[in-house]
């Protein structure tokens, strides 16, 4: 039978660690009963850098129990970092990994589905969330319109799917060969192929603790998806710039007109108004090729993605 890991990063996650265990660890006994997978199955908990007791909460969950595993990285490096440190680490002691958040929100129930799908042949089985009822109005109408914005942007990505995703031990190995530091999972994952399914679940409240993801963590993991697999809007900055090159023309051609038939007024609003919006315009397209520029600058440098302190497994030597 198939060794699953369940992959959990976790950021000052001490109001639901404990509950998360649980749960998770009777998931993968219910599992192991059924003979689904292997009796060495495990959960990874990755510690992202938390400032409260998470880490704490972890060792004691290991030595609690054969079923948890424990990562322990050097510092904060994100979510998308975290999550990339677990699956890495998991790779060669696994041969499915199922990724999924502290915060419980994703049904554990499909992980079962999960598991059937991958001994049908697939690879990768996707978490995809059936509705968004219980997101703001605010937060589901930017979600779905990131979609669509990176669907336009050429993106290839699974609409409604976070990171809640299974991956095989040849999917995970052809994920390691991503080196980039310019991490967008929900983007390189589709780039493995590979025979890929889905899950659909009614995405829960969380069970305790407070989101880690404000508007603020949103809105930038949004742009460095786009701007980390699409040269898009760079092009849309130079077909305004066509776009304005022939506003200019027309404007001109309309001076000459009423300056020959003697309509023309003196005032010099229309004339300020058209340098500002240049100069917006100038500066919009000076940073947007900046980012780019910045990002080629990140990983031309080659710096490590995370640093691993710790790693706690029940491996026998």
């Amino acid at each position: 039978m198939d060794r699953l890991a369940l992959v959990v990063p976790c950021y000052n996650e001490e109001a639901v660690l404990e509950i998360s265990a649980k749960e998770l660890k009777r998931v993968l006994e219910d599992l192991i009963g059924k003979e689904k997978i292997a009796k060495d199955s495990f959960i990874l908990f990755v510690n992202d850098g938390s400032k409260d007791r998470t880490w704490e909460l972890i060792e004691k969950e290991y030595q609690a129990s054969s079923l948890v595993y424990g990562l322990k990285l050097a510092g904060n490096v994100g979510h998308q970092f975290a999550l990339t440190a677990g699956l890495l680490a998991a790779k060669d002691l696994c041969d499915i990994a199922v990724s999924i958040d502290a915060d419980l929100q994703d049904d554990t129930a499909v992980i079962e589905e999960m598991v059937d799908l991958y001994h049908e042949g697939k690879d990768i089985v996707y978490g995809v969330r059936n509705d968004r009822k219980k997101d703001s109005w605010f937060k589901r109408t930017t979600a779905q319109g990131f979609y669509k914005v990176m669907a336009a942007m050429g993106v290839k990505t699974v609409y409604n799917h976070a990171d809640f995703r299974l991956m095989s031990k040849r999917a995970l190995e052809y994920f390691s060969k991503f080196e980039e530091t310019n991490l967008f999972l929900r983007g390189m994952v589709p780039l493995i192929g590979y025979e890929t399914d889905c899950v659909y679940y009614e995405r829960k409240e969380r069970v305790a603790g407070e989101s880690k993801y404000p508007l603020k963590k949103m809105l930038s993991l949004a742009w460095n998806g786009i701007t980390s697999f699409s040269v898009k809007p760079i092009s849309l900055i130079t077909g305004l710039g066509v776009l304005i090159i022939i506003l200019s023309i027309c404007a001109a051609i309309y001076a000459f007109l009423s300056y020959f038939f003697g309509t023309v007024e003196p005032g010099w609003t229309s004339l300020i108004l058209s340098i500002w919006f240049l100069g917006g315009v100038q500066l919009i397209a000076i940073g947007m090729i900046g980012q780019y520029i910045g990002k080629i600058y990140i990983e031309v440098k080659h710096r490590p993605r995370y640093n691993v302190e710790t790693l706690l497994t029940h491996e026998k030597e």
